[in-house]
């Protein structure tokens, strides 16, 4: 049975509980777009700024990035080749610059070819999600960093966000919006769809293998990422 990225609050509750840590959970008119991970353990101090940080999981691991502030204020675009079509994005390198410090990172060592997205929501969340090397909801690429851009942030059709398993916990793992969506501004924004769309929406119309009537599964069309290209910067 696939594993999702699926936020189970009741679980968390109880691990924060036991920690002794409190944590606020997202209402029930915008689930969380989570990425728990396996042990997500840290390493106790950051690399930078940014706070790319260790963890674990460390699935296809390229390295940490070591942030450099001359290269990320310089813009790019991502191109997606996917099984589905090209999907293009504007990097929003002067809002996130960890953010897409990162993915550029991630993209310049093939981290994201060959992965496939492994979650699409068609109802309330309007998302197709990618960036799990694994497949499955939880892997990571071995470090953890930030947020950044939520104030006033909002996700209308065309938004590229983190995923994330709470605050400061972002990785590889990514989602579009194919449609306007209300989620809280706990997802850092980091780049806006300005070519594929039409893509998006023809992955979303193929609809989901959701089992429990709520919208949320594995994409019923099969979208791989093959190649990542970054132009610019």
């Amino acid at each position: 049975m696939r594993r999702r990225s699926l936020f189970v609050v009741s679980v968390l509750a109880m691990v924060l509980a036991l920690a002794g840590a409190a944590s606020a959970a997202p209402g029930p008119t915008a689930p969380a777009l989570t990425t728990p991970t396996r042990s997500h353990a840290a390493v106790t101090t950051a690399t930078d700024a940014c706070g790319y940080t260790a963890v674990k999981p460390k699935d296809k691991f390229r390295g940490i990035p070591t942030f450099n502030a001359a290269a990320a204020a310089r813009p790019y675009v991502a191109r997606l080749f996917t099984s589905q079509g090209v999907i293009t994005f504007q990097a929003l390198t002067t809002k996130a610059p960890c953010t897409t410090y990162s993915f550029r990172f991630l993209a310049q060592r093939a981290y994201y070819d060959l992965t496939h997205c492994h979650r699409l929501t068609t109802q309330r969340l309007y998302v197709l999600q990618c960036g799990d090397p694994t497949g499955t909801g939880s892997g990571g690429p071995g470090y953890q960093f930030a947020d950044e851009n939520l104030t006033g942030a909002t996700y209308e059709a065309g938004t590229v966000a983190m995923a994330n398993a709470g605050p400061g916990t972002n990785g590889s793992q990514f989602f579009f919006t194919w449609k306007d969506t209300t989620l809280r501004p706990n997802y850092t924004p980091f780049g806006k769809v300005i070519g594929g769309m039409d893509v998006l929406k023809k992955i979303a119309a193929a609809g989901e293998d959701d089992q429990n009537g709520d919208g949320d599964g594995y994409p019923t069309a099969f979208t791989q990422i093959l190649h990542v290209q970054v132009s610019g910067g």
